[in-house]
């Protein structure tokens, strides 16, 4: 490996543990589902986005409310003095892509079988604090 792409590499996994994230892999929810949830929260502070999950009637609302503390979790542990009520977090970045998708068949008439694509999705949360501006 090249001296710059190993520079470039540890400068990456240093920025990479000052950035407070939580992965879910896997998610047995169709990624279309899923985004509608996440649009819902994106770029919303943290209080205002458990609020919102906790009251939106929505399967995946749940799974992305558990994700949601986990990166809450996360950020306190990387921000060990500061207080989270003071530090004014808030969603930076909310992604879904698409995960593996298990294959099944469905009896069809006439002895067919039709293919059911049972989807799956990973969400990655990325969390921030905004500068406090004082007039």
């Amino acid at each position: 490996m090249g001296a710059r792409k190993k520079l470039r590499a540890d400068a990456m996994k240093a920025e990479r543990k000052q950035i407070a994230f939580a992965k879910l892999n896997d998610c047995p929810t169709s990624p279309r589902k899923m985004r509608l949830v996440a649009d819902l929260v994106r770029g919303v502070e943290i209080d205002k986005a458990l609020s919102i999950l906790k009251f939106t009637n929505k399967d995946a609302a749940g799974r992305l409310e558990k994700l949601l503390l986990s990166a809450i979790a996360n950020w306190q542990a990387k921000n060990d003095g500061l207080r989270l009520e003071d530090s004014n977090v808030y969603i930076k970045e909310i992604s879904v892509d698409g995960g593996r998708m298990l294959k099944r068949l469905r009896p069809a008439p006439q002895g067919r079988g039709y293919r059911v694509r049972k989807r799956s999705n990973h969400v990655t949360l990325i969390l921030d604090s905004k500068p406090i501006v004082i007039n």
